[in-house]
């Protein structure tokens, strides 16, 4: 049992997967990790999230429900040697699990000792982490588990959190509390569950029986919320000003907000990831030349380090900042995505499919493809897109030099098709 002192979030923290708030795509009636728990089993498992949403919590429920040892390690703190003592105890029990709270600060050779444990079922891992897992943990490892998203809490969702700490926590539940304004709660929560009622539970410390108020909030707030916390609300609010400065073409404020999130530690790597998504988002066709640089700049803080490293962010920065701006490409997939979405699986015409066996061919796969390089030009009017969807454009260049080369480019060899 919880001693009272305990903070408001450890009071609250859910027992079972009934008491968990959001994450129904997981938890709910049809989510998958309820129903691999209904099944008796789970697999080793990567959950996602950022922070606040219930990566811990869920490692202990699922411990708990199937009745498994749960050991549980830090990457912050543990090394090799944590690991494989663990792995030697799990050695000597039928079901173990071990979870990895921040797993991709787990460097290569601690990720490696986790894998023949891991393959052979000694143990079931489960890493929480906030960053993409794709990055962090290596392919082998990465292959080994299925990897599960968590989504920041709406607003709805912390209400409900909110309505629980105030009926059902044992020192809330005693006291009159009126919350009269939500939005500087769920502002500086920033979708955390658990830096939410921290936070609730500061302010009626400190409200003294009064109403509590977006201004009461913030008073009190910035006594104790940290300048800048890289697992917080001002981790994401400077990194989206970062990218939105960018975005909008002011090298001067990108530069800025760098130098915030270098001076309050932010891993560079997640720095230079964003970069690398921007160039593609922001930038496409109009400076192909962006995501080149990106990449490298990438690449780059990977092996330089800090704190030289914060040269060669500085000069991407500058860079994407000050080049054309284009999201033609970003827009496109959404476009093509939300129509397969709505079309379903269209059929891939008979011309494009592949024959590798005589029956295929017989059934004229591929029989009337034309190949592009055996005409002039390189290109030939043919049709690549199932019928139901043909003419659709989904690709419009944007209003830059180097896109307006593309787009007349496209105009003279598909003529209206595509309404160049």
């Amino acid at each position: 049992m919880l001693h009272n002192n305990a903070p408001l979030a450890e009071r609250m923290r859910p027992q079972n997967l009934d008491q968990v708030v959001g994450q129904q795509h997981l938890v709910g009636k049809q989510g998958i990790i309820r129903r691999m728990m209904e099944a008796g089993s789970i697999p080793s498992i990567i959950l996602w999230g950022p922070p606040g949403v219930g990566k811990t919590t869920l490692a202990n429920i699922i411990s708990k429900q199937l009745n498994m040892n749960f050991f549980t390690l830090s990457a912050i703190s543990a090394g090799v040697k944590e690991v494989r003592e663990v792995i030697e105890k799990a050695k000597y029990s039928v079901k173990t699990i071990l979870f990895i709270d921040e797993i991709h600060r787990f460097s290569k050779s601690q990720q490696d000792a986790l894998l023949g444990a891991v393959e052979k079922g000694t143990i079931t891992l489960i890493g929480a982490t906030t960053e993409n897992p794709s990055f962090e943990v290596i392919p082998a490892l990465l292959s080994r588990c299925q990897v599960y998203i968590l989504k920041s809490h709406t607003e709805e969702e912390l209400k409900a959190l909110l309505h629980r700490a105030l009926t059902e926590d044992i020192i809330l539940s005693t006291k009159e509390v009126d919350i009269k304004e939500f939005h500087a709660l769920f502002n500086i929560a920033g979708g955390d569950a658990r830096k939410l009622l921290n936070l609730l539970d500061l302010v009626i410390t400190n409200a003294n029986n009064v109403p509590i108020t977006d201004e009461l909030v913030m008073s009190i707030a910035h006594q104790k919320v940290a300048m800048y916390d890289k697992g917080g609300e001002m981790h994401y609010d400077i990194i989206s000003a970062f990218i939105k400065s960018i975005r909008g073409s002011d090298p001067n404020a990108a530069i800025y907000w760098l130098a915030r999130m270098i001076e309050g530690g932010e891993d560079l790597k997640f720095i230079a990831r964003r970069l690398v998504i921007l160039a593609s988002e922001d930038i496409g066709n109009a400076n192909p030349t962006a995501l080149v640089l990106a990449n490298e700049c990438f690449q780059a803080v990977n092996v330089i380090g800090y704190p030289e490293a914060e040269i060669i962010l500085a000069q991407t920065v500058a860079y994407l900042a000050a080049t054309a701006k284009s999201n033609a490409s970003y827009l496109a997939i959404k476009k093509a995505k939300a129509l397969v979405r709505q079309t379903g699986d269209l059929p891939v015409p008979i011309a494009l499919r592949n024959a590798p066996t005589k029956l295929m061919k017989d059934e004229g796969y591929g029989k009337e493809y034309k190949y592009a390089h055996d005409y002039e030009n390189n290109f030939v009017n043919q049709e690549f897109m199932p019928k139901e969807i043909s003419g659709t454009t989904f690709y419009e260049p944007g209003k830059t030099a180097r896109e307006d080369e593309l787009r007349q480019r496209l105009k003279a060899l598909w003529g209206e098709k595509y309404g160049y």
